[in-house]
């Protein structure tokens, strides 16, 4: 029993056994299979693939294909433009060649023409000229007959002929010399005096500047009138104090935001000025401060003044100035004659005296010089005794300055004898500046009474019932009675008061007439 038990087991086993072999050689089998399967996709998916990809690169070959054969067309279309660009501006370089050789040709033929003209005329000249060679000898002929027939005739010999025409003709030459140098010296006369017309109103012309009007007093805002009481101080001792240190005249009147300072000084107002301007702006008025603000004003007073003088030498085109000339010609930006700045004035004068000198063929640069020092006393006439141009030719003579400059400064007002013309060039610009419309301004009694001498005028004709001079004295409008003038008498009586005026007023520029005539007719409707 127990061996049987045995041989089933062992049997069982076995098939056991045969089973899991017979599995596993299905389940290999199935493997391979499902490989051999997988590869077969595996390689058609490859097939696939690559004949997707090429037939991408068969498209993008053909797309490249295509954009190359675009880009050669449109180069090639380029290029047939290009060349055809070139063919026409060949064609038209063509056409202007060939009508540039017609005019040669016209040209060429003309020259032929004028030649042949010339030796025509060059052989008629030839025979004019043996003309008159046989009809000078002919002439020279009858000459010495005729001569030979007078001396026969007067019963003189050759040299007491001669001596006797000699005699006549020398007394003819007497009387026409003297004639011919009256004349000439007329004409020189008359082109001299053009000449220096001409010479004065081209520097003029040359030479534009302007200057401003000065004055004797200036203006300091103020914030509000409370600040006036804080400049007056208590019992007046802010004010005195002011008035002490700087040497001018405070005016504290009811005009409203201004505060007058008042001086002939022009430096000590300009110190004054700024003085007050930057008390009233730091607010702190007392008598130590107004002594500190005062000196701290005057230093930098000097420092402008240096510049100003350093600018205006700049400014007229000279060089190696001593430093004191320097100082005293940046004074001169505050020191005014007949409302003129002396400053402006002297730099205008050293260019008209440059111009009207270079127009002579003299030394431009050394009348510059002298024209820009030719006030320069005025800088300290109050300093020195005597005249500002004695002054002046003294303060030059001290530092260094020439004696062509020298000279000029104290002889461009005609007092001496001039030694150089330097000095009439001066004193000739000098009155140009000063006397030219707007340099020096009119006094308020000149320019009324000048505006009332033009109405008066405008008054004294028949017809006239009023005249108002306007635009400050540029223009005078004549209201006449229609009754008594008509349009033609108008006009007339317009340039009867032009002559009028051009004959007996003295006035700068020019001055417009214009007559008005007016006939109203009223009626009332009831």
């Amino acid at each position: 029993m127990g061996s049987t038990w045995g041989i089933l087991l062992a049997q069982a086993d076995y098939v056991a056994l045969i089973s899991a072999g017979v599995a596993l050689v299905i389940g290999l089998g199935i493997g391979l299979s499902i490989e051999r399967i997988s590869k077969r996709a595996a390689y058609q998916r490859r097939d696939e693939i690559i004949a997707q990809a090429r037939q991408e690169a068969e498209n993008l070959k053909k797309t490249e294909e295509l954009a190359a054969k675009e880009e050669l067309i449109s180069r090639r279309e380029e290029m047939e433009k290009e060349a055809n660009t070139i063919k026409e501006e060949l064609r038209d370089q063509e056409k202007r060649l060939d009508r540039r050789e017609s005019n040669l040709g016209e040209l060429q033929q003309d020259i032929n023409k004028k030649e042949r003209m010339v030796e025509g005329l060059q052989n008629k000249l030839t025979e004019r000229q043996k003309q008159i060679d046989v009809q000078e000898s002919e002439l020279e002929q009858l000459l010495r007959e005729e001569r030979d027939q007078l001396f026969k005739i007067s019963g003189l010999s050759p040299d007491a002929a001669q001596d006797r025409l000699l005699s006549q003709l020398n007394n003819e030459l007497k009387n026409e010399t003297g004639a011919v140098i009256l004349k000439h010296s007329q004409d020189l006369k008359e082109n001299c005096e053009k000449l220096a017309r001409e010479a004065v109103g081209m520097a003029v012309q040359r030479c534009a500047a302007s200057h401003a009007s000065e004055t004797t007093v200036s203006s300091v805002d103020i914030p509000n009138d409370d600040m006036k009481g804080r400049i007056i101080g208590r019992e007046g001792r802010n004010i005195r104090a002011f008035e002490k240190i700087t040497g001018v005249d405070v005016i504290v009147d009811d005009t409203p935001g201004v505060v007058i300072v008042s001086a002939f000084d022009t430096v000590r107002r300009e110190i004054a000025r700024l003085s007050l301007a930057k008390l009233i702006q730091d607010g702190r008025i007392h008598p130590s401060r107004i002594e500190e603000i005062v000196s701290e004003t005057e230093k930098e007073m000097d420092a402008h003044i240096k510049s100003l003088g350093e600018e205006a030498i700049q400014e007229a085109g000279i060089s190696n100035v001593h430093e004191k000339l320097v100082m005293l010609m940046g004074r001169l930006n505050f020191r005014v004659s007949y409302s003129q700045n002396v400053r402006r004035h002297s730099i205008e004068v050293a260019y008209l005296t440059g111009l009207l000198a270079e127009q002579l063929g003299l030394d431009g640069t050394l009348a510059r010089r002298c024209g820009f020092f030719h006030d320069i006393g005025k800088a300290a006439d109050h300093e020195m005794e005597g005249g500002h141009p004695a002054v002046g030719a003294e303060l030059l003579k001290r530092y260094g300055e020439g004696a062509e400059v020298v000279h000029a400064a104290l002889g461009h007002h005609d007092d001496i004898r001039v030694d150089y013309i330097y000095t009439v060039l001066v004193a000739s610009a000098d009155a140009i500046s000063a006397a030219r419309p707007g340099a020096r301004r009119e006094t308020l009694e000149k320019y009324v009474r000048r505006l009332e001498e033009l109405e008066a005028l405008a008054c004294g004709f028949p017809g006239v019932e009023h005249a108002f001079a306007v635009q400050a004295g540029r223009e005078i409008r004549c209201i006449v009675d229609a009754k008594q003038v008509n349009d033609r008498e108008a006009a007339k009586l317009c340039r009867e008061i032009a002559k009028g005026i051009e004959q007996t007023l003295t006035y700068p520029g020019e001055i417009k007439v214009t007559v008005l005539r007016e006939t109203r007719t009223v009626q009332f409707a009831k």
